[in-house]
């Protein structure tokens, strides 16, 4: 497996690919023809958020004990939203809260990166467009989401979509563990196997809707555990094979 971070090197943003703890730059484009090149020392590298995507897909109620704990109907087909990329922002990066909107919740979520330009997918094609795996935090404005009855505005916030740390190329995401932890606590523990939509199945139904580009992101959806954050806190998402996505939360 190789993890991809997308790095501040020489004043500007690199690709490392990570492979058995050896960090070396990438040469050339990640969605295309790329290598290896000299290596570097990990110690002191600022992370980015590791793509730029044109769209997050997001997909709700996609785990049986969330929609429990939301009193809702398990979804007879995958219920998507979006996310701006202007909503995107890196490891280490503030989660600025309107603390006029109420309650703010955070989502941990596993996020798929699209590798290549994906329109009416195949069910048994759908492994060949992804890049790799990532985490999402779907930060959301809970008490917006219930009073506008739908997710634009709840979930569309400048700093409401931290992604990373990387791009882990290689990983199944069939069974991985997802969790949340708010100051060290843990809110949010399950496992991908709970999805009642799949990974294949996912793609397949998106990109029979909507095309996706390179570096775009379907998030599968978050388990049970959501609940609010606030100015002070620290946030971190961590999924098996990923790594931890950790960001502070301040007021907006």
């Amino acid at each position: 497996m190789i993890r991809l971070y997308r790095i501040e090197y020489d004043g500007g943003p690199r690709y490392a690919a990570d492979s058995e703890g050896t960090w070396r730059l990438v040469e050339g484009d990640i969605f295309g023809v790329w290598n290896e090149g000299p290596e570097i020392s990990s110690e002191g590298v600022r992370l980015l958020a590791p793509v730029q995507p044109s769209k997050i897909v997001c997909v709700g109620l996609n785990y049986r004990d969330h929609a429990a704990e939301q009193n809702k109907p398990l979804p007879a087909e995958p219920l998507l939203f979006l996310k701006p990329s202007t909503a995107v922002v890196g490891p280490d990066d503030a989660i600025q809260v309107p603390t006029w909107a109420g309650r703010i919740d955070h989502e941990a979520e596993l996020g798929i990166v699209i590798g290549k330009r994906a329109h009416r997918v195949p069910l048994h094609q759908t492994q060949e467009y992804v890049l790799g795996l990532i985490a999402v935090n779907d930060v959301t404005a809970r008490d917006l989401q219930n009073k506008d009855g739908q997710y634009t505005r709840c979930k569309g916030f400048d700093t409401f979509a931290p992604i990373g740390p990387c791009v882990a190329m290689g990983l199944d995401g069939r069974d991985l563990s997802v969790r949340a932890y708010v100051n060290g606590q843990l809110r949010q523990d399950s496992r991908t196997r709970e999805l009642i939509f799949t990974i294949p199945e996912l793609i397949t139904f998106i990109t029979s809707v909507m095309t996706l580009l390179p570096g775009d992101i379907i998030s599968t959806g978050t388990p049970s555990g959501i609940g609010p954050i606030v100015p002070g806190d620290s946030v971190t998402v961590h999924v098996e094979g990923v790594g931890a996505l950790t960001n502070k939360v301040v007021a907006q």
